[in-house]
């Protein structure tokens, strides 16, 4: 039996949760997604969320309501899943990268400092495992070069940082809520931002821009069937019957941050005299919702012991490769070498089994493992 790195936690009530959507008139934009959109809000400390059909789409929604065109430029960080940079792209912008931290893996805002110029239009953070970025430090940053900062927190639904939850601090965040993600509806993500606006400019990008509102129409008198498309969108709506099981799932999202957390613990106890691995830091000043368990492997041995692992039922995984080592942005210019200790970081990074329904006996079979390969 295999232990995977990270799985989804469905009950009961989440399965009839979908049902009673089947057996409605609404499958998709219904009275659900309002219901999960103000349940989303409502954990971000917002006052509007806009849910979506996936992060990625999170992202590119973000960055269409902060109005990124050809011309701006982006500054992120590279150990994130390449959609941070590519949604960017989309939009037109220029991505510059900044170097992380060596101990949380977030952006370091020294690195940020040395990449801001007249250009840049958005300095977009990750929470790398679940723990937030230094925000106001980035805020701070951005907002003095006239500029915005994006939370990518994709990892860090439920987190805080000084006593702020993650959605409330940055002027936009989007959130994902893939399978392996702190909850999950299926696929799904959302925008959430403490300006109203911001939120619905992200949600008229989710339906192709449109306006159906007579007020706001070149052409009001068309007729009562009549909308207008006035800038181009895309079509990332997130259906009832998803919504139905994020709306669910956010109901215990305090128990899956507690099992989460309980895991966390147990990994630091039982692995934090092996020689050789640096085990994941946390802030006293935040509160995070751990998405994954990051350990370092030392010496040169992170694929003997990556191999290892996997070949004892153990499914780690490594997040993540560099983004701009992936062959699209080596094609764009970028080269290796850019940001050395996010490099470090990839070369050295296992995530081990990290999910809110894994059981003692399971976390200790990795504990026991990565021991007996170390020790």
């Amino acid at each position: 039996m295999t232990i995977p790195y990270g799985r989804q936690s469905i009950n009961d009530d989440d399965v009839n949760a979908v049902i009673e959507v089947l057996k409605s008139d609404w499958l998709t934009t219904g009275p659900m997604v309002t219901a999960f959109e103000a349940s989303v809000a409502r954990v971000a400390g917002t006052a509007e969320a806009a849910v979506v059909s996936s992060g990625t789409s999170a992202l590119h929604c973000a960055y269409a309501a902060l109005d990124v065109n050809a011309g701006d430029e982006v500054i992120t960080t590279p150990l994130t899943f390449v959609a941070t940079a590519a949604t960017a792209i989309a939009q037109g912008a220029t991505i510059r990268f900044a170097d992380i931290q060596e101990d949380t893996g977030n952006i370091d805002p020294d690195a940020v400092a040395a990449q801001l110029s007249d250009r840049t239009k958005v300095v977009a953070a990750v929470d790398y495992a679940g723990h937030p970025a230094e925000l106001d430090e980035l805020a701070e940053l951005a907002h003095g070069a006239g500029a915005l900062l994006l939370e990518d927190a994709a990892h860090s639904v439920g987190s805080s940082y000084r006593g702020r939850p993650v959605g409330s601090i940055s002027d936009v965040t989007s959130f994902s809520f893939f399978p392996t993600k702190n909850l999950t509806s299926g696929e799904g993500g959302a925008v959430v931002a403490p300006n109203g606006d911001v939120v619905e400019r992200a949600r008229r990008f989710r339906s192709h821009c449109m306006v159906r509102d007579r007020s706001e129409q070149r052409y009001p008198d068309e007729g009562a069937w009549h909308q207008e498309v006035h800038s181009i969108g895309l079509n990332y709506r997130l259906p009832d019957i998803l919504c139905a099981l994020g709306n669910s799932q956010l109901a215990r999202l305090g128990e899956f941050k507690t099992r989460r957390t309980a895991v966390f613990d147990r990994y630091i106890a039982g692995l934090a005299d092996v020689a050789g691995l640096i085990l994941p830091a946390r802030r006293d000043y935040v509160d995070p919702m751990w998405h994954l368990f990051p350990v370092r492997v030392q010496g040169g041995q992170r694929r003997r012991v990556f191999d290892f692992l996997r070949e004892n039922g153990v499914l780690v995984q490594v997040n993540y490769i560099p983004v701009y080592w992936h062959p699209v942005f080596e094609d764009l210019g970028y080269r290796r070498g850019m940001c050395p200790r996010a490099e470090r970081f990839y070369k050295e990074e296992i995530s081990l089994p990290m999910y809110a329904d894994l059981t003692p006996s399971d976390q200790d079979k990795v504990i026991d493992l990565i021991r007996k390969v170390l020790l």
